[in-house]
Formats: C-alpha cells, sequence, structure tokens
C-alpha cells in the first residue's frame, strides 16, 4: 500500500468499517458475565447492539446454552437465520476456526478438523464472508498476555493457560485451495487472516497461480506468540507488502488493541475490536464490546473521517464480487503484471528442455 500525498487526509480515505468480534470462544461466561452472551436471545442481541453502535461486520462465533463454545453447524444455521431477521444489512463474517474453546478442562485449544471447516462452505443462510488463514503456524494467545490481563479470568487455570499456550492453527496448502474452492463456489467472500507477511508472500502466489479470483480483504491479526507482534514496525512493514486495490483491517490483543486501532483509524485502514480481543479499557477497566465500538466511531469522528453504513461496508469489502481471471484479479487489486525478460542462460535452459 502507498501513502502518497493527503493520504492521511480524511477527505481522501474510505469511510472507517468496524468489526465487531463480540462473543469471544475462548472466555468462559464468567470472566465478564455481563457481557458474554450464552443464550441465542443474547446472542442475537449483541449483534443488534453492535450493529446500533456503529459496527457494520459481526465476526460471529456461537455459544452453547451451557455457555461452552459451539462446534454444532447445526446450531450455527439456527443462529444465522436469526441473525439475518435482526441485523440483515450486517455483513456476517463466520469464524474459520468454528470454535478453538477446549471440550472440557485439561482438553487442547484446538480448531476443527479440515473437513469440518470446509462446511463453513454450506452453512444456511449464507453468510456474507468465512475467516480463513494462510499457512499453519502457532497460536500461542497467552504469550502476549500479562497477569492482569489474566486476573480475574478463567486463564488464571493452568488447565487453560496451557491449552491456549499450545494452539496451533492448521492451514496447509492443500487444506486452504479446496477450502477457497468451495468458498467460491457457494458465492462466500473469504476474509484473510493474515499473521505475518510470509503469509501475504504465500496469499500472492494463490492469486497468481489462479487459485484465487476475488477482492483481497485482509486482517493483520497481530497477538505475538507465533504471529507478528503489535508494534509500528512490524505493522508497517506488512502495509508495505499489500497491493493498494486491497483492504486492510488491523486486529490486535489485550490493551494492544486501543493504539493499534487508533493507528488504523488515522491511517484510513480498517478495524476489529469487542470482547474476544480484549476485556480491557486502556485504564485495564472492564470494556463492553459496544462501549469499544462506541470508542472507536468517537476517535473517528475526532479525526474527521466518517464511519461506513451498511451498505458502503459492502461496497468497500465488495461482497458478493468475483473475478473471471488472474489477470482481471491482478488488475482489480492492483499487483504489478509485467514480467521481466528471461535472462539468456535461463532461457537457453528453458529451450534445451
Amino acid at each position: 500500500m502507498h501513502f502518497l500525498d493527503g493520504a492521511l487526509l480524511p477527505e481522501n480515505q474510505e469511510k472507517l468499517v468496524i468489526t465487531a468480534a463480540p462473543y469471544g470462544p475462548q472466555w468462559e461466561p464468567g470472566d465478564f458475565p455481563s457481557d458474554i452472551a450464552v443464550t441465542i436471545e443474547e446472542q442475537v442481541q449483541k449483534a443488534v447492539d453492535c450493529y446500533n453502535a456503529g459496527a457494520t461486520v459481526l465476526h460471529f462465533h456461537a455459544r452453547e446454552d451451557d455457555g461452552s463454545g459451539c462446534k454444532n453447524l447445526d446450531r450455527f444455521n439456527e443462529i444465522l437465520s436469526r441473525l439475518k431477521q435482526a441485523v440483515p444489512d450486517m455483513i456476517i463474517q463466520v469464524g474459520g476456526s468454528i470454535s478453538f474453546a477446549p471440550v472440557e478442562e485439561g482438553a487442547p485449544a484446538e480448531w476443527l478438523s479440515d473437513e469440518k471447516r470446509h462446511m463453513l462452505a454450506r452453512l444456511k443462510p449464507t453468510p456474507e464472508q468465512v475467516t480463513v488463514a494462510v499457512n499453519t503456524g502457532q497460536m500461542n494467545t497467552v504469550e502476549i498476555m500479562t497477569p492482569e490481563d489474566r486476573a480475574g479470568t478463567s486463564f488464571e487455570r493452568k488447565a487453560v493457560y496451557d491449552a491456549y499456550e499450545e494452539m496451533v492453527v492448521p492451514a496447509g496448502p492443500a487444506w486452504l485451495r479446496e477450502h477457497l474452492a468451495q468458498l467460491a463456489a457457494n458465492g462466500i467472500q473469504p476474509h484473510f487472516q493474515i499473521t505475518m507477511k510470509s503469509g501475504l508472500v504465500t496469499l500472492e502466489r494463490l492469486i497468481r497461480q489462479g487459485i484465487y479470483k476475488g477482492p483481497l480483504n485482509v486482517n493483520w491479526v497481530a497477538l505475538s506468540g507465533g504471529f507478528d507482534n503489535p508494534d509500528p514496525y512490524s505493522m508497517m512493514e506488512f502495509i508495505r507488502l499489500l497491493p493498494d486495490g486491497s483492504t486492510l483491517t488491523l486486529e490486535a490483543l489485550m490493551r494492544a488493541c486501543l493504539p493499534i486501532n487508533t493507528m488504523a483509524i488515522a491511517m484510513g485502514l480498517h478495524v476489529r475490536c469487542g470482547i474476544e480481543d480484549t476485556l480491557w479499557g486502556p485504564k485495564g477497566e472492564h470494556i463492553s464490546s459496544v462501549k469499544q465500538i462506541e470508542q472507536l466511531v468517537r476517535i473517528s469522528r475526532e479525526l474527521g473521517r466518517g464511519v461506513a453504513s451498511a451498505k458502503e461496508a459492502r461496497a468497500i469489502f465488495k461482497i458478493g464480487t468475483q473475478y473471471q481471471t488472474t489477470e482481471q484479479t491482478l488488475a482489480e487489486l492492483r499487483y504489478p503484471t509485467a514480467h521481466r525478460p528471461l535472462r539468456p542462460a535461463l532461457a537457453e535452459r528453458k529451450v534445451a528442455a
């Protein structure tokens, strides 16, 4: 991405798209009882509250009636149907892990099987987006947590801490190719969750090989513990590799969320917030998902940048758009397309072969 003269002026920026992540499958209901939705009615109302506060994308995970993380796609379908009625204009973005919460004390925190995650392409009603990881890697979400972050939560228990310390994101090449194909066949847009610049390089190769042909909406997921660290140097190196025709949402963890999101707003990028990312405000106080959204709306308005409506967010993310050819994809994303001429020695080897 380039930042030319005037790029930091609000009149030259897209309106801000706010993604709300209010479900937080890693937390137990007792970790923040006033804000963790458990029943289906509460989960639907949470979406309504986030939309009314200014969020236009809902990052969705489901819970069972006992408050545990839901891994049952029939229940996902039931809640999705209710969400489509309650917030019909909101972009529903289903979390690609389904739920990584341990099924019982001492069990691992893990993403579901490749085949189970492929079933996200067959959810009914169809969500607008499913998040897609690129490249298998460590997802140690507790590495960056401080004792204050864990205080009063289930993460004070050793079994929970140990489970999340060892979590891994499974996103190998064969799975990724098949997953993208199934999502495209069902008209679902991938929202790529990229954890470091090597993931962007892999994704660019997939585009140049014709494996993915569509808009490029990316989250920079800066959680440390195998992912990029949430700091300005890592952030700018990542941004530098993105093409100008893509969109970028910044995502961090715990009290790094607000400063990272503030930088995103100032730079014309997009933001994600909610209790999946942090329970804590700038002074270490509990802060609900709705309050986090309201906070980002205020900051954006102070900087003179408008907040996108649901219709505007759909246009910014190009919901429903797929491209026909690799050449069209490269042109729309504004990747360079010119190839350097072959070196003479290499050309000779090709002729000989």
